[in-house]
Protein backbone atom coordinates (compact mmCIF):
# COMPACT_ATOMS: atom_id res chain seq x y z
CA UNK A 1 0.00 0.00 0.00
CA UNK A 2 1.31 3.53 -0.88
CA UNK A 3 -0.59 5.80 1.65
CA UNK A 4 -0.72 6.15 4.55
CA UNK A 5 -3.56 7.98 6.67
CA UNK A 6 -2.65 9.63 10.36
CA UNK A 7 -5.92 9.81 12.90
CA UNK A 8 -5.62 11.00 16.56
CA UNK A 9 -7.11 8.05 18.35
CA UNK A 10 -8.81 4.57 18.41
CA UNK A 11 -12.53 5.61 17.62
CA UNK A 12 -11.59 7.80 14.61
CA UNK A 13 -9.61 4.96 13.10
CA UNK A 14 -12.18 2.25 13.81
CA UNK A 15 -14.94 4.90 11.93
CA UNK A 16 -12.90 5.57 9.24
CA UNK A 17 -11.50 2.05 8.82
CA UNK A 18 -15.48 0.91 7.99
CA UNK A 19 -15.23 3.36 4.81
CA UNK A 20 -11.76 2.09 3.55
CA UNK A 21 -10.53 -1.21 2.20
CA UNK A 22 -8.68 -3.50 5.24
CA UNK A 23 -5.55 -3.02 3.14
CA UNK A 24 -5.27 0.94 3.95
CA UNK A 25 -3.08 1.67 7.23
CA UNK A 26 -4.64 3.64 9.74
CA UNK A 27 -2.53 4.91 12.43
CA UNK A 28 -3.30 6.84 15.55
CA UNK A 29 -1.67 9.49 17.08
CA UNK A 30 -3.61 8.42 20.50
CA UNK A 31 -3.75 12.39 20.96
CA UNK A 32 -0.18 12.80 22.22
CA UNK A 33 2.99 13.64 19.99
CA UNK A 34 5.91 13.23 21.81
CA UNK A 35 9.22 12.29 20.11
CA UNK A 36 8.62 8.57 20.13
CA UNK A 37 5.46 8.66 18.77
CA UNK A 38 6.51 10.63 16.11
CA UNK A 39 9.76 8.64 15.26
CA UNK A 40 7.41 5.26 15.93
CA UNK A 41 4.94 7.28 12.97
CA UNK A 42 7.96 8.18 10.78
CA UNK A 43 9.01 4.47 10.68
CA UNK A 44 5.56 2.62 10.48
CA UNK A 45 4.60 5.55 7.40
CA UNK A 46 8.05 4.62 5.77
CA UNK A 47 7.88 6.01 2.50
CA UNK A 48 3.66 6.02 2.00
CA UNK A 49 2.33 9.31 1.11
CA UNK A 50 0.55 10.58 4.07
CA UNK A 51 -2.84 11.54 4.62
CA UNK A 52 -3.61 13.77 7.80
CA UNK A 53 -7.56 13.53 8.93
CA UNK A 54 -7.51 15.30 12.83
CA UNK A 55 -10.33 16.93 14.51
CA UNK A 56 -11.76 20.45 14.03
CA UNK A 57 -10.71 21.34 17.30
CA UNK A 58 -8.19 23.14 19.31
CA UNK A 59 -6.32 19.93 19.78
CA UNK A 60 -6.51 18.48 16.47
CA UNK A 61 -5.09 21.65 15.01
CA UNK A 62 -2.52 21.38 17.23
CA UNK A 63 -1.88 18.16 16.17
CA UNK A 64 -2.17 18.50 12.27
CA UNK A 65 0.34 21.53 13.00
CA UNK A 66 3.02 19.10 14.32
CA UNK A 67 2.15 16.55 11.59
CA UNK A 68 2.62 19.41 9.24
CA UNK A 69 6.28 19.76 10.06
CA UNK A 70 7.18 15.72 10.30
CA UNK A 71 5.45 15.53 7.03
CA UNK A 72 5.69 18.21 4.76
CA UNK A 73 4.26 16.66 1.53
CA UNK A 74 1.24 15.30 3.59
CA UNK A 75 -2.17 15.62 1.59
CA UNK A 76 -4.64 17.26 4.62
CA UNK A 77 -8.16 15.91 5.21
CA UNK A 78 -10.73 17.20 7.24
CA UNK A 79 -13.94 17.19 9.10
CA UNK A 80 -16.60 19.92 9.31
CA UNK A 81 -17.26 22.17 12.18
CA UNK A 82 -19.73 20.76 14.35
CA UNK A 83 -19.29 17.14 13.91
CA UNK A 84 -17.91 15.28 16.96
CA UNK A 85 -14.45 14.89 15.64
CA UNK A 86 -13.65 12.35 12.60
CA UNK A 87 -15.18 9.96 15.13
CA UNK A 88 -18.90 11.25 14.95
CA UNK A 89 -18.67 12.38 11.84
CA UNK A 90 -20.89 10.78 8.96
CA UNK A 91 -19.80 7.76 6.49
CA UNK A 92 -21.60 10.10 3.73
CA UNK A 93 -19.46 12.81 4.44
CA UNK A 94 -16.12 11.00 5.54
CA UNK A 95 -17.07 9.16 1.93
CA UNK A 96 -17.07 12.99 0.46
CA UNK A 97 -14.06 13.93 1.83
CA UNK A 98 -11.98 11.28 1.00
CA UNK A 99 -12.83 11.26 -2.75
CA UNK A 100 -11.88 15.15 -2.17
CA UNK A 101 -8.23 13.94 -1.75
CA UNK A 102 -8.46 11.28 -4.98
CA UNK A 103 -8.66 8.08 -2.27
CA UNK A 104 -11.66 6.47 -4.35
CA UNK A 105 -10.03 3.55 -5.10
CA UNK A 106 -9.53 2.86 -1.14
CA UNK A 107 -13.30 3.81 -0.45
CA UNK A 108 -15.71 1.14 0.44
CA UNK A 109 -19.35 1.94 -0.61
CA UNK A 110 -22.54 0.96 1.24
CA UNK A 111 -24.58 -0.85 -0.90
CA UNK A 112 -27.52 1.03 -2.01
CA UNK A 113 -31.27 0.60 -0.49
CA UNK A 114 -33.00 -1.89 -2.82
CA UNK A 115 -36.69 -1.32 -1.95
CA UNK A 116 -38.00 -4.51 -4.07
CA UNK A 117 -35.25 -6.95 -1.64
Amino acid sequence: MDIAIIVEGKNDKSRLSRVLVPEVPIYCTFGTLNTDRIETLRKEVGDSHVYLFTDHDASGRRIRGILRDVFPDADHIYTRRGYMGVEGTPEEYLIQQLEKAGLEEYIVYPEPDNPFA
